[in-house]
């Protein structure tokens, strides 16, 4: 979702007046409705900005990976809520109905909670957190996948977008059959919610196959993009930019193979290089 802003451009010694394309920025409050004791409550857990459109993947994938819910099928109800507001007449708040509520400890939620609204948290304690809520590590030998692809990835995950080539100014994340099609995309100004809404969406349609599938973002890798594709059980990472420290120690405790700096003829393996091909 983009909108037309009137800007001055310079080039070449020289400005103009046009107008450009610009991503969309909107906040989402996602709210939780469970019964607890005969009674139903209602608890706001998290307000991010996001790029409006597939609001539904972003909020099943985002349960799905703080472990708010532990199955697709927890979800009983998603409705968007309020009046319409702002400049482009928005329902900004969700409210997610849960019908499995047996094992929501609010209290829990509060103090583990992983990430925030917009770069995700630091610490050996978030580590130590997400233990908690994932004890297995993925399967250390799959899938297996070529340094061919590896750096095809990026620019097929470009190609792809709708969004990209209008505005330069969102992410994408992309899931990949390591035979190299494109199995699903989505985009969002924030790489958490596009990871985010990717997952929620292959968890709807079921198309999650982590023994032949990989997933490639735009951008940095952090701890926030490493934790959400270690819940989706996906064992290998490709982003074109850097991973901080946490996102490698996360990847090296859990076997994620964690893949960064792509370009059209190089790539830095950060973790876990036996689940890469290298032919010479």
């Amino acid at each position: 979702m983009n909108s037309k802003y009137k800007i001055l451009k310079y080039k070449s010694q020289n400005t103009s007046k046009v107008e450009d394309l610009v991503s969309i920025e909107e906040p989402l409050e996602i709210s939780i409705k469970f019964k607890e004791n005969d009674t139903f409550h209602k608890k706001t857990i998290s307000i991010t900005m996001r790029t409006p459109g597939n609001d539904s993947d972003l909020v099943k994938g985002f349960l799905f990976n703080e472990r708010i819910i532990e199955d697709i099928k927890h979800i009983e109800k998603i409705e968007s809520i309020g009046k319409k507001v702002g400049q482009y007449k928005l329902q900004n708040k969700i409210l997610v109905t849960l019908n499995n509520s047996k094992n929501v400890d609010i209290d829990k939620i509060k103090r583990n909670f992983l990430t925030n609204s917009s770069c995700g948290v630091c610490g050996k304690t978030s580590l130590d957190s997400l233990e908690i809520i994932k004890n297995d590590k993925v399967i250390k030998s799959l899938p297996k996948i070529t340094h061919e692809l590896i750096m095809q990835s990026p620019s097929l995950l470009r190609k792809n977008q709708s969004e990209f080539f209008k505005t330069g100014g969102i992410h994408a994340s992309g899931l990949f059959s390591n035979d190299g099609n494109l199995v699903a995309i989505r985009e969002d100004v924030g790489r958490h919610n596009a990871l985010d809404k990717l997952i929620g969406h292959s968890l709807n349609k079921r198309i999650l196959n982590p023994k032949s599938q990989f997933i490639t973002c735009s951008g940095r890798l952090n701890f926030e993009l490493v934790q959400k594709v270690l819940m989706a059980n996906i064992g290998i990472l490709i982003g074109v930019g850097a991973p901080t420290s946490l996102a490698i120690d996360l990847a090296n405790k859990f076997h994620v193979t964690l893949v960064g700096f792509v370009k059209e003829s190089s790539f830095n393996i950060y973790s876990n290089k036996d689940r890469i091909i290298i032919k010479n």
